[in-house]
């Protein structure tokens, strides 16, 4: 959850980040127990096993609570119900979920980060927003509707059974990923797996993937002992100097990143292991498990750029919003403006926090800037033949990282710290510098493009 996301992991200190990973491992023993006495077993029976575990996850961790959840998912059904294949479903949806999660977080705010019943929440409610939407395109001609839709669209009428399976599905209620109801489908009716007529050989791949996770676990808790968010608002850090607390802020910023990295990782081992992450084969006949990846660890660990980081981190949240807000607010005809309202969108979806909303407008401020200087280099012979120098690319890649890395501190520091006092102090302690810095890039940049890009290539663009 959240670019894209993941409200619940942001401020959990080391023991409540092992505490609430221990309950995540939970889910390995039950994937064990479906792949083995489940898989083929009727549909009922599956769609009772996947409630019963997700109520009894949901009460461990927050008691009585889970009637929040309980009463969205039955209410969400009713809509269905009542409503039809509707546009107005749709719109109740959307409307009584987000203003449900927005009155939980109103309700349960504090300035620091607690663990509470709208960590999963946040969760569901775009399962359950999503679940409408594809509902409603179930009942669309399908030559209205694109391809990507025409995978998702709910044909059939769901079942309260199965509303409630797919939302409290124990390897996704707690953090994610999301995931369609089709897909989810698949797995109940025992199609997802590399072995028709047997259970999926995933067992390695889940391994793998939780080893992974726990690799980064152990890193974030014994860095996150010497490297913390508290140490920004002390008078310590603000008595340094101005390139240590940049410095700080930098390494800062990649540590507290692996708090989502363990979290996903694990989570997906789980998938991968019930047959959920099944995405078919490849070109070679081999298996692939990705479709619950979160992360691209290579990716997010190796690419230079911002948007690299965007395409390898919470992947299948920001998935979510391409699919069911980006792309159906194109009949405003500006791009911008629709990633503008995505990203307003992720941040009250995150919370209230006035440092969501900043940290949200960072990331839009700064891809807007990284494509215009990958834009300008791309069509600028000089500065196209300096970075195609083979013995400065170390350098380059240097100097990316770098920037990359800092500004993702500074823009995590709003995300982290939550309250505008906090975070505003921390900014004034380094002079605004991602603010000032991308903001006077947006401004310089198209003289520079005027001045270092040949009027031909301008040409040559336009047509």
């Amino acid at each position: 959850m959240d670019s894209t996301s993941l409200k619940g992991w942001l401020g959990i200190q080391a023991p409540k980040l092992a505490e609430l990973s221990s309950s995540r491992e939970e889910g390995y023993p039950l994937a064990l127990f479906y792949r083995h006495y489940l898989f083929y077993k009727d549909s009922y029976l599956i769609h009772l096993f996947h409630t019963f575990t997700g109520l009894s996850i949901a009460y461990y961790n927050f008691g009585n609570q889970l009637y929040h959840s309980l009463l969205c998912v039955v209410l969400q059904f009713l809509i269905l119900r009542l409503m039809g294949r509707t546009i107005t479903a749709v719109l109740a949806t959307f409307c009584f979920q987000m203003a449900y999660l927005l009155a939980g977080y109103y309700h349960t705010a504090t300035g620091n980060y607690d663990i509470k019943w709208t960590m999963p929440h946040c969760v569901l409610t775009l399962k359950l927003i999503g679940l409408a939407i594809d509902y409603y395109d179930g009942g669309k001609d399908q030559k209205s509707l694109s391809s990507e839709q025409q995978k998702y669209a709910i044909r059939h009428v769901p079942s309260l059974l199965e509303v409630a399976g797919f939302s409290y599905f124990y390897g996704a209620f707690l953090v994610g990923p999301q995931f369609s109801v089709n897909h989810y489908m698949k797995l109940v009716q025992g199609q997802l797996t590399d072995l028709p007529g047997k259970i999926p050989n995933s067992t390695l791949p889940a391994l793998r993937r939780l080893s992974l996770g726990l690799i980064y676990l152990v890193g974030y808790t014994l860095l996150s002992q010497y490297i913390t968010e508290d140490y920004l608002l002390t008078d310590d850090y603000e008595n340094h100097s101005f390139w240590f607390r940049c410095l700080y802020m930098l390494v800062w910023g990649k540590v507290v990143l692996y708090k989502y990295v363990a979290c996903w990782l694990v989570t997906e081992g789980v998938c991968i292991l019930t047959g959920l992450g099944f995405h078919g084969l490849d070109e070679l006949g081999r298996a692939k498990w990705d479709t619950c990846a979160n992360m691209k660890v290579w990716l997010f660990e190796t690419d230079p750029r911002f948007t690299g980081t965007i395409a390898s981190f919470n992947i299948n949240t920001n998935a979510w919003v391409a699919r069911y807000f980006f792309k159906r607010l194109k009949f405003l005809g500006n791009k911008q403006l629709s990633q503008g309202l995505s990203l307003l969108f992720l941040s009250l979806w995150h919370g209230l926090h006035s440092g969501y909303l900043v940290c949200f407008q960072m990331e839009f401020l700064i891809v807007i800037v990284e494509r215009q200087a990958a834009s300008l280099i791309q069509d600028s012979p000089a500065l196209s033949s300096l970075a195609s120098i083979r013995v400065l690319q170390p350098l380059y890649y240097l100097v990316q990282q770098t920037i990359h890395w800092l500004f993702m501190g500074y823009s995590m520091t709003a995300f982290c710290l939550f309250t505008w006092d906090k975070w505003l102090k921390v900014y004034k302690s380094v002079y605004f510098l991602g603010h000032v810095f991308f903001l006077s890039l947006l401004f310089i940049l198209p003289y520079v493009r005027k001045a270092m890009v040949p009027r031909k290539e301008k040409l040559k663009k336009m047509e």
